[in-house]
């Protein structure tokens, strides 16, 4: 009788903290739906006149490589099945790749599911979400349904992640969000500053690194030596970059598996796309993409880079597929003045109110972007607008919380 008695009262424990994480993460759909359908409308390929350029979203114009529409083809006929095989051979191949261990491992639909569940495993109201600013701003937004206080902190100088200054501005903090190259700059954060975060950071705490970008970049080293070291510290990859799926939908969680399980709490389990799955196996499998799809986005950016510096134009010196370009007046007319061209550019950080962020597209996409650019700007009419200090230099050291300005530190 007891020990049927602790049964259900493990089963009632179990049950509550299900449904607790299950409220959670439906909560945080139900306040993302406007959000998420403002982005939808945005992106609609409808809403684009047809022979628009479009370089707003930081998408791979190339799509997904041969062998992996190949694959999506093939497992289409199977997509009444879930993809449980499918799964276990692209955990193993990604593990065998890069030397993890399997366990270390969970795919999920895309690196934005586990980065929201991570806000809402690792944040509460005692337990803050500190990130970069400007910076990508999903982990905010889960933020909200953990109630955790929002901490953004200004990059440094080169645009890197500020270490010291995160953390000295959330003694409190839950989770450190990372993401290296970042989102919206394209800029690295040392992997020193990395193992620094971890060091010193508060006792019970989890580091979360999003290397969305890093194929694109020179010189990046990746965190996941951390990970294998036990460190506590979650990374974060997607297949939606380079490897051109962000409308498949494929990414992995890397960490140990204590900080993994705590993620499965929030989302349950759910099976992958299956042609994803397919696609995303093809990927990882053909020995040359990456390299080669790295050097197309190298070579298609640098010949942008060297227009707008011959043109006398800023922009910050990123490594990824977009890159953050000073606008010198409100970005907001410049993207508006764009799209008259069919020209539709990215959005605007409210720190840097004076850039757009731009994705790099193929060459004739650049060239198109380039010309309307130079025609907005050279005919624009004067614009009355008082234009903030740098970006950076003017904010060095101050910290922000939850959008409000904190003393010089």
């Amino acid at each position: 009788m007891s020990q049927n008695k602790t049964l259900r009262n493990d089963s009632r424990r179990s049950f509550l903290q299900w449904t607790v994480a299950a409220a959670a993460a439906s909560a945080f759909r139900i306040v993302n739906e406007p959000l998420l359908a403002a982005a939808a409308i945005e992106r609609k390929r409808g809403a684009f006149p047809p022979g628009s350029t479009v370089i707003n979203a930081n998408e791979n114009p190339l799509g997904p490589c041969d062998a992996a529409r190949a694959a999506v083809v093939s497992q289409a006929p199977q997509g009444g099945r879930y993809s449980y095989w499918l799964t276990d051979e692209l955990v193993d191949t990604f593990a065998e790749q890069l030397g993890l261990k399997r366990e270390y491992i969970r795919a999920f639909p895309g690196s934005s599911e586990p980065l929201h569940f991570s806000v809402l495993s690792f944040t509460s109201p005692s337990r803050s979400y500190v990130t970069a600013d400007p910076g990508y701003e999903a982990g905010m937004e889960a933020a909200k349904i953990s109630g955790a206080r929002v901490v953004k902190v200004p990059l440094t100088k080169t645009y890197a992640h500020d270490i010291p200054a995160m953390l000295t501005a959330a003694p409190d903090a839950g989770l450190f969000y990372i993401c290296t190259p970042n989102n919206p700059t394209g800029t690295l954060t040392p992997h020193a500053d990395i193992e620094r975060l971890l060091a010193k950071k508060p006792k019970d705490s989890v580091v979360l690194v999003d290397e969305a970008y890093i194929h694109f970049a020179d010189g990046a080293d990746t965190a996941l030596d951390l990970v294998k070291a036990g460190q506590d510290i979650i990374v974060l990859r997607t297949f939606s970059k380079i490897y051109g799926m962000a409308g498949l939908r494929c990414g992995f969680a890397v960490a140990r598996p204590d900080l993994l399980a705590k993620l499965e709490h929030c989302g349950g389990w759910s099976a992958l796309p299956i042609t994803a799955v397919a696609a995303a196996t093809a990927s990882l499998k053909h020995e040359h993409l990456v390299a080669d799809r790295k050097l197309v986005n190298t070579t298609v950016r640098q010949k942008t880079f060297d227009w707008l510096g011959r043109q006398g134009y800023s922009f910050v010196p990123s490594q990824t597929n977009f890159f953050m370009l000073d606008t010198k007046r409100p970005a907001k007319e410049v993207i508006e003045a764009m799209a008259t061209k069919n020209v539709f550019i990215g959005r605007i950080w409210p720190a840097w109110p004076t850039y757009s962020r731009i994705t790099v597209g193929t060459q004739a996409e650049m060239d198109a972007f380039t010309s309307a650019f130079d025609a907005v700007m050279k005919n624009a009419k004067t614009v009355s607008f008082v234009r903030p200090a740098d970006p950076v230099s003017s904010r060095r050291g101050r910290m922000y919380a939850d959008g409000q300005m904190l003393p010089s530190a």
